[in-house]
C-alpha cells in the first residue's frame, strides 16, 4: 500500500511535505513502470491531464483555496464511467467505436469539483459481469498477494468486476478507485485484495452516464485503503459534506449472523478468519445474534435463474449481440444470453420476489446494527486454476457473488474490511443495512476497522 491515508496526505500537503503534482508523478511512475501491473489496469492513462491538474491544485492551494478533503489526491474511474469526448466501452471491443460520450458522468463532475486528480480509467471484465475479474481482450488484473513476475498466467485473482479499481490503489497507482458494485462488483475485488469497499444505497449516488449492467441493481462507490477513506470519497460522490464520520462504540452494536447461505461452503482461510474477528466483536462487547433468514434460503435458487442482472443486461446487449456477437467474452456472453430464456412473467416473479425479501429483512434487521457475514467465501482464487477450466471458473464465480448479490437485491448499503491475520491472504467481513442506512455502516464499519486493525 504505496500511499497513506488521504487525511495524512492532506495533512503532507498543508504543511507542504507533498504536493499534488508528487503524488500524482508517483502514482504515473507506478502505472507506466514496464515491471508493473499498469498495463493490465489502466486502459487509458490521463498522464498529462493529471499533471495539468495537479498543477492547478498546487497553486490553489498556495492561494488558499482547497475544494475538499479529496483536493490533489490522485484517483482511478472504473470503465463504464462517460468520460467527455471519449466512448466508453465497458472494457470491451464491442464499443469500440461507440459515439463518444457529450458530458462527463455525474459522478465524475463531483469529483473533478472536489479537486481530485483523476490519473485513468481502470481495466475490468467485460461490461462488469464477473466476480473473477478476468479480461481475455485487455488482460487480467493480477492479486498483489501472489504474482509470478515471469509468468503473467499465474498468480491469484483481484476479484470483480472492479479489477483494475482494486490493484490501482494496492500497486500505488491511485489513493481511491470508483468502482461499480451490481451483485459485489466493490466489495469481491476489495475483499480480495485487503481493501475497504463499500456499496452505497443506489439512491444516494447518480448513475446518470455510468454504462449500465443492471439498471435495478447498479451502484457506484469508493475501494481504499480504510473505511475513512470510503467515506470521503462516498460523500462527495452522493454530493454530501466531505467528513469523516465518528466510530460507534462497540459495546453497544448488536449482530444478526445469518444461519442460511452467507456462512456455506467457506474454505478453511475464511472460516478462520471470520470466526476470529467475530470472536473480537463479541470479546470487545458486541452482541452477535445468530438469525433465521428465510429469504437467505431463498436466495441461490434466484441466484441460479440469473434475475434481473441477465434480464436487464440482455435488454441493454441485444442489438449489440446481433451485430458483434463475436467480440464478447464467451463467459459475459453466456450469462448475458441466459436474460433471453426469462419472460416478461419470470422478471415479475423476481421482483415479487424481491418485494417479498426486502420486506423481510427490513422487518428481522430492524433490531440489529448491522448484518454480519465473510465477504466472499473463499480466498482470491489461483488464475491458472479457473480461467482454463469452465467448471472451475463457474463455481468459483458462483462463490465470490453468492452472498454480495443479495444486499444489491435488498437494496442495502454494504462495507467489506479486511480481517485477516497478517501474513495471510485477505479475507473480507461485510457489514449490511438496510436502505438509507449508509452512515450508519460506516460508522459501525469504522469501529470493527479499528479493532480488527489493533
Amino acid at each position: 500500500m504505496h500511499f497513506k491515508s488521504i487525511a495524512e496526505i492532506q495533512q503532507d500537503l498543508a504543511t507542504g511535505r507533498t504536493s499534488a503534482v508528487a503524488l500524482t508523478q508517483a502514482a504515473l511512475q507506478r502505472a507506466q513502470d514496464p515491471s508493473g501491473e499498469g498495463k493490465r489496469v489502466y486502459l487509458r492513462l490521463y498522464a498529462e491531464q493529471a499533471l495539468q491538474a495537479a498543477r492547478a491544485s498546487d497553486q490553489l492551494r498556495a492561494a488558499g483555496v482547497v475544494a475538499s478533503p479529496l483536493a490533489g489526491i490522485p484517483i482511478s474511474i472504473k470503465d463504464l464511467l462517460d468520460v467527455k469526448g471519449e466512448p466508453t466501452t465497458g472494457a470491451s471491443a464491442v464499443l469500440a467505436d461507440a459515439k463518444p460520450a457529450a458530458t462527463d458522468a455525474v459522478v465524475l463532475q463531483r469529483l473533478r469539483r472536489a479537486g481530485a486528480i483523476i490519473v485513468g480509467r481502470t481495466n475490468m471484465p467485460q461490461f462488469a459481469y464477473s466476480g473473477v475479474g478476468q479480461n481475455p481482450h485487455h488482460g487480467t488484473p493480477r492479486n498483489p498477494f501472489e504474482r509470478d513476475p515471469s509468468d503473467i498466467a499465474k498468480g491469484r485473482a483481484s476479484g470483480g468486476s472492479s479489477s483494475g479499481a482494486a490493484i490501482s490503489i494496492t500497486d500505488g497507482m491511485a489513493v481511491a478507485a470508483i468502482g461499480s458494485d451490481t451483485g459485489g462488483s466493490i466489495r469481491i475485488p476489495a475483499a480480495l485484495c485487503g481493501l475497504a469497499g463499500f456499496k452505497p444505497t443506489q439512491s444516494r449516488v447518480p448513475l446518470t452516464g455510468v454504462l449500465p449492467l443492471s439498471e435495478s441493481l447498479d451502484s457506484v462507490g469508493p475501494l481504499a485503503n480504510s473505511v475513512a477513506d470510503c467515506a470521503l470519497v462516498d460523500a462527495v460522490l452522493a454530493w454530501e459534506p466531505p467528513v469523516v464520520p465518528q466510530p460507534l462504540a462497540l459495546k453497544r452494536l448488536r449482530f444478526a449472523r445469518p444461519k442460511q447461505c452467507m456462512f456455506d461452503e467457506l474454505d478453511a482461510a475464511v472460516a478462520d478468519a471470520v470466526a476470529k474477528a467475530i470472536s473480537k466483536l463479541s470479546a470487545a462487547g458486541a452482541e452477535i445474534v445468530d438469525v433465521d433468514m428465510p429469504a437467505l434460503a431463498r436466495w441461490p435458487d434466484v441466484l441460479r435463474t440469473g434475475h434481473m442482472i441477465a434480464s436487464e443486461a440482455y435488454a441493454t446487449h441485444r442489438r449489440w449481440l446481433e451485430a458483434k456477437r463475436d467480440l464478447y467474452d464467451p463467459r459475459v456472453r453466456m450469462r448475458i444470453e441466459l436474460g433471453a430464456k426469462l419472460s416478461a412473467a419470470d422478471y415479475v416473479d423476481v421482483m415479487r420476489e424481491r418485494v417479498a425479501m426486502q420486506a423481510e429483512a427490513a422487518a428481522l434487521l430492524q433490531d440489529f446494527d448491522a448484518l454480519i457475514a465473510p465477504t466472499v467465501a473463499t480466498v482470491a482464487p489461483k488464475l491458472h486454476e479457473i480461467l482454463n477450466d469452465n467448471d472451475a471458473f463457474v463455481r468459483a464465480n458462483r462463490l465470490l457473488v453468492r452472498s454480495t448479490g443479495f444486499i444489491n437485491f435488498l437494496d442495502g448499503c454494504s462495507l467489506t474490511v479486511p480481517c485477516q491475520q497478517p501474513g495471510d491472504l485477505p479475507v473480507g467481513l461485510m457489514l449490511s443495512g438496510l436502505r438509507g442506512s449508509d452512515q450508519h455502516i460506516l460508522r459501525v464499519g469504522m469501529a470493527v476497522e479499528a479493532l480488527l486493525r489493533g
